[in-house]
């Protein structure tokens, strides 16, 4: 498996992989379906390529497959810019279970912590996904709000559990 920063060159193989999660997951994430199948293949390609050190998404492959995404970026306010976010954890359905997203993790806080003046992380798990929340706890993320009714996704509400890591 390798784990690496995804560039513009990845743009097709991320836009594939997060149209399959926005579909088969659409409770999990904040993004819908159709907001990002109005991104053409230049935006995306632009955001992974934009050299920002600051924000970037992380890949895992099989052989030359995608088969696992997050990405981070940090808060752009001078009043919140000693936080940054984890978002669009996915990890194909045959890899899960196998380390996959806790290496994708454990790399974007690698890359993340010695952003200089960054003093926490933080990510947003929905309610009910037991496996995702239980690896958040063992990286050290720690659960501080639940706000309920974040999502609506076809007249379904969904609570998200707001979770910190300090750096």
């Amino acid at each position: 498996m390798e784990i690496r920063p995804l560039t513009r060159h990845d743009a097709e193989a991320f836009s594939r992989l997060r149209r399959e999660a926005l579909q088969t997951e659409p409770l999990a994430f904040t993004e819908s379906l159709v907001e990002h199948q109005a991104k053409s293949r230049e935006q995306i390609a632009v955001s992974l390529g934009s050299g920002q050190e600051e924000n970037f998404v992380v890949g895992a492959f099989k052989d030359t497959e995608l088969v696992g995404i997050t990405g981070f970026f940090r808060l752009p306010k001078e009043k919140t810019r000693h936080k940054g976010c984890i978002w669009g954890v996915y990890i194909k359905p045959g890899f899960r279970g196998k380390g996959v997203a806790q290496s994708l993790l454990q790399t974007v806080l690698e890359q993340a912590r010695p952003q200089p003046g960054l003093e926490q992380i933080i990510l947003a798990v929905s309610t009910g996904r037991a496996a995702a929340r239980k690896l958040y706890l063992s990286l050290g993320f720690e659960p501080y709000c639940v706000e309920p009714h974040a999502l609506k996704v076809d007249g379904v509400y969904v609570d998200e559990e707001w979770m910190s890591l300090d750096v």
